[in-house]
């Protein structure tokens, strides 16, 4: 419709000239160069450093609405950051798996275990990574969130409301943090069916002791190498509890781990959660540098 009124318009002048009659005081003649230029459409592109009331599935414009994190939310993003390189000339948004999906992990798991002064992952905390639409992605958005979210417990992934920022949660004691456990094993004593938080000074059988991380295979040869991701465990726990790490660990104590799933592994994560087992009796302290006293040769 402007168009048709701008070409009407320029008609009008147009007789006016060839009539020969002046133009006003303060008109040039020429309509076309009176119109603002118009702007270039922006992106749309969220923020780090704010929260949301609930988690999302995709980086979406109509279900963005950050609120300051001293209000009540279930998720912090904690970091922004952009795809380069191949990844930038993509026409479609990395799959997981891809080396642009494993740089963008790679980047939140730095970024946010500086932000917390401790890897996330020894903590009831869940990392999720969201992309721009596929209609974002198409005109050209190119950043990734990194959300955090605090989760109910070791075995319990649901969301927990919360006030506050995680920013600095982990530098020094928090209740976030994986500590001491009494496990709770299935019948035939094959698997762990819970894992039940409980304070060091009282009798408990497990303690979270780090993160192994696994060699760069395919995810069905981490899984189907048990015994590996054993040794790993051990070796974890020697270093944790100031121990030799020989041949002599495994007469010390056992294993309990948690390794990431098929979806984490796939977007880059080789985290394994490591614990140390006893299964005859019972500790009332941290094994965190306490030496063969604690953990003897049995």
């Amino acid at each position: 419709m402007r168009r048709w009124l701008t070409a009407a318009a320029l008609g009008g002048v147009a007789a006016l000239v060839l009539a020969g009659c002046a133009n006003p005081a303060g008109v040039d003649g020429n309509l076309l160069d009176d119109w603002p230029a118009l702007e270039e459409p922006k992106q749309f592109v969220p923020e780090a450093g704010v929260c949301h009331r609930w988690p999302q599935q995709v980086g979406a414009l109509g279900v963005y609405q950050p609120i300051d994190c001293d209000e009540e939310h279930q998720v912090e993003t904690m970091h922004l950051g952009t795809f380069n390189g191949d990844t930038a000339t993509r026409t479609s948004s990395p799959p997981p798996g891809s080396a642009g999906w494993r740089a963008a992990w790679q980047e939140c798991h730095r970024e946010i275990t500086e932000a917390l002064g401790a890897d996330w992952r020894a903590a009831r905390l869940s990392l999720a990574i969201l992309l721009p639409t596929d209609a974002g992605w198409s005109g050209g958005a190119r950043w990734f969130r990194c959300d955090l979210t605090e989760v109910k417990s070791l075995d319990d992934p649901d969301p927990v409301l919360r006030t506050g920022s995680l920013k600095g949660a982990l530098t020094d004691s928090s209740p976030l943090s994986y500590g001491c456990f009494n496990p709770k094993l299935s019948k035939n004593d094959e698997h762990i069916e819970q894992m039940t938080s409980i304070a060091c000074n009282k009798a408990h059988r497990s303690e979270f002791v780090g993160i192994y991380t696994a060699p760069d295979v395919t995810y069905q040869a981490f899984s189907k190498d048990s015994d590996a991701i054993h040794r790993g465990c051990l070796g974890v726990i020697a270093k944790y509890a100031k121990l030799p790490d020989n041949s002599d660990m495994r007469y010390r104590t056992g294993t309990i781990y948690y390794p990431p799933g098929e979806e984490e592994w796939s977007a880059g994560d080789r985290g394994v959660k490591c614990f140390l087992w006893l299964s005859d009796r019972s500790l009332t302290r941290s094994v965190k540098d306490a030496g063969s006293t604690t953990l003897p040769i049995q």
